[in-house]
């Protein structure tokens, strides 16, 4: 087997926390605490398909700490899903939401399955079957662990599952907290499905204002003008896109699984988009060039390089190649440990996963504190609201005796909705996060955000395990 086959995402996430210890004076024993995972659940389960035959599938649910409960982290359905990845992927979920400063631990699931080649019918079986495993075993509850969407899974898939806990759990009021990622009609949360893209915009936004970073780099300040190339137009991928190219940005090349676009023009997102659902891929996209192999995308000339598909895409076997000044990880572990030193001796600024994508679980956090309320944001003082701003209005026009027009009054006395105090949440969290790990990068005097980012997340891990004690 090489090497590159045998990749660990697990262990690579372990050996960015030993980076991440040798600037930090913690005991070396809570140091592997706060690594290992803390539970795993591998299981199978048969489908028995409309024409009789027997398929038996493999299911995973890694919990990796329960320094704060519930644990959280999505369900991926892939056929390469394994148990090194998800426990990887769970690692990565509680460094996450310590960074941010989500009360969450971190998990992650999955099913070893092409879900291209399940029809929907079997699709929602494999759900409610993975999810009674789960339900036996007491490792899904508003209170104990809280999937969401993943890499082949949707809402759709989120509302399978609430409904099969809920059949378990009738007496639960709390149940529409088991999971997150849901439709609005089963009390989802409005901005949920674009919150991953929202929060990488948001995350490199913030990295291209800070003047000092950007003059190292050789680049301006600002969104408006930089050249962005996307790996990947499912969900994030997208999304990222979308407000990237509205803030200013040329989007010149976008890479999927089954051939990519280049265009030093630029892209049209929408475009792009409607093709692909419409023709299952970009091949024969009407305006820029076609790249069969999609991987090469990757090393082509641009300012800032947005992977945002799977892990492990940039090694070192193609990190020296990488043109990029910035690599925004919109993906989950999608540069391995060997690549990232490559990059950042290259002086490459790498956004590291844990910061970048924490978007979902940021306004996953708000959705399950929703259903744990059972009210709408926005819901009890939108009104209250606009009303006191419209005295507010008419009290400066008799003062002034100037009045308001329309549009004005419009815009001033609108209240926040859902969809608005969720953005405005996200925007501040992914704010706060970013400064105060690029504030721990300079104070250690490191060069990786990722570094940073990692002894952020284990001190206040840290402080939670000292703090809870060790029962018994």
């Amino acid at each position: 087997m090489s090497k590159e086959q045998a990749y660990s995402l697990f262990d690579d996430v372990c050996g960015f926390v030993d980076d991440a210890a040798k600037h930090m004076n913690l005991n070396p024993g809570l140091i592997e605490q706060i690594k290992q995972c803390n539970s795993i659940y591998k299981f199978n389960f048969p489908l028995r398909n409309e024409d009789g035959t027997y398929e038996t599938l493999t299911g995973y649910r890694v919990q990796h700490s329960h320094h704060k409960l519930p644990v959280k982290g999505g369900i991926r359905y892939s056929e390469h899903v394994n148990e090194d990845e998800v426990k990887g992927l769970a690692a990565l979920m509680t460094y996450k939401c310590a960074l941010v400063n989500v009360p969450f631990g971190g998990a992650k699931g999955g099913v070893r399955i092409d879900p291209l080649k399940y029809n929907e019918t079997q699709l929602e079986k494999i759900t409610r079957r993975y999810t009674s495993e789960l339900i036996k075993k007491k490792f899904i509850g508003p209170a104990i662990d809280v999937p969401a969407p993943d890499y082949g899974t949707s809402a759709r898939e989120m509302a399978w599952i609430v409904d099969t806990y809920e059949a378990f759990n009738p007496e639960l009021i709390n149940a529409k907290g088991c999971v997150t990622g849901k439709p609005l009609s089963q009390h989802g949360i409005d901005g949920r499905t674009e919150a991953t893209g929202q929060g990488v915009f948001f995350g490199i936004r913030e990295a291209v204002e800070v003047e000092e970073d950007m003059a190292a780099l050789g680049l301006s300040t600002g969104m408006k003008g930089k050249t962005v190339i996307i790996q990947g137009l499912g969900n994030v991928g997208y999304y990222s896109a979308k407000y990237i190219m509205e803030a200013g940005a040329k989007i010149v090349a976008v890479a999927e699984w089954n051939g990519g676009i280049y265009d030093p023009e630029g892209i049209d997102i929408e475009a792009l988009k409607s093709y692909q659902l419409k023709n299952k891929g970009l091949k024969g996209f009407p305006k820029g060039e076609f790249i069969k192999n999609s991987l090469e995308l990757l090393t082509y000339e641009c300012d800032i390089l947005v992977p945002a598909a799977l892990e492990n895409q940039i090694t070192k076997s193609n990190a020296t190649k990488i043109k990029a000044k910035i690599i925004g990880e919109a993906a989950n572990g999608p540069v391995t440990q060997e690549a990232e030193k490559i990059l950042l001796e290259k002086g490459i600024l790498v956004i590291p996963d844990m910061y970048l994508n924490a978007g979902g679980v940021t306004v996953s956090y708000f959705e399950w504190l929703k259903n744990l309320s059972r009210v709408s944001f926005g819901k009890l003082e939108k009104r209250y609201d606009m009303e006191k701003y419209r005295k507010l209005l008419g009290t400066i026009e008799n003062a002034t005796g100037e009045e308001f027009t329309d549009l004005e009054k419009d815009a001033l006395i609108k209240g926040a909705s859902e969809r608005d105090l969720v953005l405005s949440g996200l925007e501040e969290t992914m704010v706060e996060a970013y400064h105060a790990m690029n504030k721990t990068r300079k104070e250690k005097n490191i060069q990786s955000l990722r570094t940073a980012a990692f002894i952020l997340a284990i001190e206040r891990i840290a402080v939670s395990y000292m703090d809870l004690g060790i029962f018994p």
